[in-house]
């Protein structure tokens, strides 16, 4: 695996003496609008998405969004800080997301591992509705073979917070399985679902006639019934 370098978050070192160079800033370069940061987050998330972190430049993501190599390094600073924005930038969503659904149960006070997981893929299962969505969904599946340095800061900064919120929940839903066996669930849960939504045309190829993997509701089922059987599975070993 490549090696690569980071200069810091959004591309500038940690140290008192990179904020005094940031007071220094030139002016905005020309050929800014104010839809232009997104219109480059739209272009690199697509490019990173299909190319990952190393195998795109900043001078491909230019010509995507139809801006210059300045007006890219004025917003992010860096390349790094660019995939930081852009990941962040749904990543936040979806936890957000997340955690408000989890809420809503609560307040209803519903603990069935049904809903639970439902509240929990939901945000991630209508980005599929958009291209730009299923976009970010290839990108997050790609982020797990991204070197470490770009990747663990990353997910734990999005989803740290939620996924242990989601922990918590099944704790509570299940109290026959313990906190160590909750983390390993969730974490396949992610894997399976992962998996299932990134595009892989796995079912498509494997059983045409009888699944339809582009019909959200099909696969909400299918996830739901296969996630919820194996949370609510009893201990390894106490069987």
């Amino acid at each position: 695996m490549h090696s690569v370098t980071i200069k810091g978050r959004r591309g500038v070192a940690a140290s008192k003496k990179s904020k005094a160079v940031n007071k220094n800033k030139p002016g905005r370069p020309g050929g800014a609008t104010s839809n232009g940061r997104e219109q480059i987050l739209d272009a690199a998330e697509l490019l990173f998405a299909e190319r990952g972190y190393a195998g795109t430049t900043l001078r491909e993501v230019a010509d995507a969004a139809h801006v210059t190599q300045a007006l890219i390094n004025y917003y992010f600073g860096s390349k790094y800080g660019l995939f930081e924005e852009v990941f962040l930038r749904r990543g936040r969503r979806i936890s957000d997301q997340r955690l408000a659904n989890l809420h809503e149960l609560e307040r209803n006070g519903d603990f069935r591992v049904e809903t639970i997981v439902r509240a929990f893929l939901l945000p991630i299962l209508e980005l599929r509705d958009d291209p730009s969505g299923r976009a970010f969904i290839r990108l997050q599946a790609r982020l797990h073979t991204e070197p470490p340095e770009i990747s663990y800061s990353l997910r734990n900064e999005a989803y740290n917070a939620s996924t242990q919120a989601f922990v918590e929940a099944f704790l509570k839903a299940l109290p026959h399985i313990t906190e160590r066996e909750a983390n390993w669930r969730v974490t396949l849960m992610i894997g399976a679902y992962m998996y299932a939504f990134s595009d892989t045309h796995r079912l498509e190829q494997l059983a045409p006639d009888s699944c339809n993997p582009n019909d959200s509701e099909e696969v909400m089922e299918q996830m739901t019934a296969f996630v919820a059987a194996g949370m609510q599975a009893p201990r390894p070993g106490s069987g």
